[in-house]
């Protein structure tokens, strides 16, 4: 059997190559014979170089042929030892569902709706007097500073936070005011506690003025975080924010520990939930409102959502980690 006829019967592309070799490698009779070339007679050279090239192109012929056929073969018979019959799945117990952080961003909308608060959305690139200026945050004020914020090169703003609808809801409309605005913001920033695209809902009510005070704020805020949480202790502190004044911090009793102190509460027994206070007069001022009051107040969603789910890092939230997001199906 001729090397042509044992490469057309070669069993697996490992024989093939094996027959490559002996008959074409460097030890082979055709490679023998173009080293043997120099000592043949001028007048013969010609004629076999012509027999020598002619065999070669015949055996890379044959060679080529049958690799082509052996890595088809092997193709198909992986493929079909791999194959999935789909109708022998079974789906029954893997129904998906949602994510935490939509839970929880639904569960929070849902309140707010209720009590008759009405939904806006706003726009993600902001200018700087939607995000900063009519929001009481003057040029150089330290929240503009590079590392907190995402400049763009037109000057525009990757939103800081969802006050920017409550700006673009005053300029076209006047009071009564009673709406909430959830969706995602952006901060240069990344730690357990922080990511750089995270959610808020934050919150707008406006009236004439006397109509609206601390007290109402206070009633809705410690009902929802009752709604949200259950039944925990609420507690107000005062703070400062640029767009409110009076301002304060809420906390609820640790909802890991019974506010009897933790690790994640730093043994103080109250957990930091929202901000929120009574509306600025310069915000107001900004937007052409006069005779008015009004609170505002905000919450970051992933904030809410890993307290009420337990979740100790707040950036796995964001990885799919299946072994998490099973738990909420």
């Amino acid at each position: 059997m001729n090397y042509v006829e044992q490469i057309n019967a070669a069993p697996t592309i490992d024989a093939l190559e094996r027959l490559r070799v002996e008959a074409l490698g460097k030890k082979s009779a055709v490679s023998e014979g173009f080293a043997a070339l120099k000592n043949a007679a001028p007048e013969e050279k010609a004629k076999i170089a012509a027999e020598l090239n002619r065999q070669k192109e015949e055996l890379t012929a044959a060679i080529g042929a049958r690799r082509a056929v052996l890595e088809s073969a092997e193709f198909e018979a992986k493929a079909a030892k791999e194959a999935v019959d789909i109708t022998m799945l079974d789906f029954s117990d893997r129904g998906g569902s949602l994510h935490p952080i939509n839970r929880a961003m639904e569960e929070i909308v849902e309140y707010f709706l209720g009590m008759n608060f009405e939904l806006k959305n706003g726009p993600l690139v902001e200018d700087e007097f939607h995000n900063f200026e009519a929001l009481n945050l003057p040029k150089h004020h330290p929240a503009r500073e590079m590392q907190d914020t995402f400049y763009m090169s037109d000057g525009m703003v990757l939103r800081t936070h969802t006050s920017n609808v409550q700006i673009h809801t005053m300029l076209a409309q006047k009071p009564p005011i009673r709406m909430i605005a959830p969706g995602a913001v952006f901060r240069r920033d990344y730690d357990l506690t922080h990511t750089p695209m995270f959610h808020q809902v934050e919150g707008l009510a406006v009236d004439e003025k006397g109509a609206i005070s601390f007290a109402n704020l206070k009633h809705i805020l410690e009902d929802f975080l009752n709604s949200f949480f259950g039944d925990f202790p609420v507690r107000f502190r005062p703070s400062f924010f640029p767009f409110t004044e009076p301002s304060a911090e809420v906390d609820v009793g640790c909802v890991f520990c019974g506010s009897k102190g933790c690790r994640m509460c730093k043994n103080t027994g109250w957990l930091e939930v929202l901000g929120c206070g009574m509306v600025d007069p310069n915000v107001f001022k900004a937007v052409g409102y006069e005779n008015v009051s009004g609170y505002a107040f905000g919450m970051g969603v992933e904030r809410l959502a890993t307290l009420k789910y337990r979740v100790g890092d707040l950036r796995s939230l964001f990885e799919s980690d299946l072994d998490l997001l099973e738990q909420f199906r």
